[in-house]
């Protein structure tokens, strides 16, 4: 099964609505590149803000079709660049999380590896601390565990717990099917006042 199918290809907003969990990152956490799209078990990295050792070194133990998560308190430096991804893609790794930032945005993009951090930042960064790897973190708000599947897209990222995905992949699932059903109707010429039983509360 490829990493794109672990989440049965349902987007970030429909995995949220359907998990009925804290499950959605901070919206200042967005995709790196148009177009990118993230999906795999989380491998976590506790590093720290401007320094990107942790981040070196857990390139090498996370397992082929993993994301890296990484918690680096948010802090806008530089922390990963075309260099880790390219190590990075060579381990098999599918793309980066990160509460921090990032930089070489075009070489990233061209690699095709998806990147989404709280955005840009060229200043360099140190060399110090080797970070915990393993461990749960804090990104974007919510506490992410190795083992949760990490979606992100254009909308955003969810991380959704290990032992909740399959029941949250079957309420997506249904989900969908209830809102194909629901705009072959639109299409048919009902209006969404006449679907929702209670249109306030249904957020749409």
């Amino acid at each position: 099964m490829s990493t794109a199918d672990l989440a049965r290809g349902h987007s970030s907003a429909t995995l949220s609505e359907a998990s009925g969990l804290a499950v959605a990152l901070s919206p200042e956490i967005r995709s790196l590149w148009a177009g990118a799209r993230l999906c795999g078990p989380a491998f976590t990295v506790q590093g720290a803000g401007g320094d990107n050792l942790a981040l070196h070194h857990a390139v090498l133990p996370a397992p082929p079709g993993s994301v890296l998560v990484a918690d680096v308190g948010g802090a806008r430096f530089g922390h990963w660049g075309e260099i880790l991804t390219v190590a990075a893609q060579q381990r098999g790794i599918v793309g980066l999380l990160i509460d921090g930032g990032v930089r070489d945005a075009a070489e990233i993009e061209a690699l095709g590896f998806p990147v989404f951090s709280r955005g840009n930042a060229i200043f360099g960064t140190r060399k110090d601390f080797r970070g915990v790897l393993g461990r749960p973190v804090q990104v974007g708000g919510v506490t992410v565990h190795t083992g949760d599947l990490v979606v992100g897209d254009v909308d955003g990222v969810v991380a959704l717990p290990a032992s909740d995905i399959e029941r949250i992949l079957d309420r997506a699932d249904a989900r969908v099917t209830h809102e194909n059903e629901l705009m072959k109707r639109l299409r048919e010429g009902r209006s969404t006042l006449d679907l929702y039983d209670n249109f306030e509360t249904a957020g749409r």
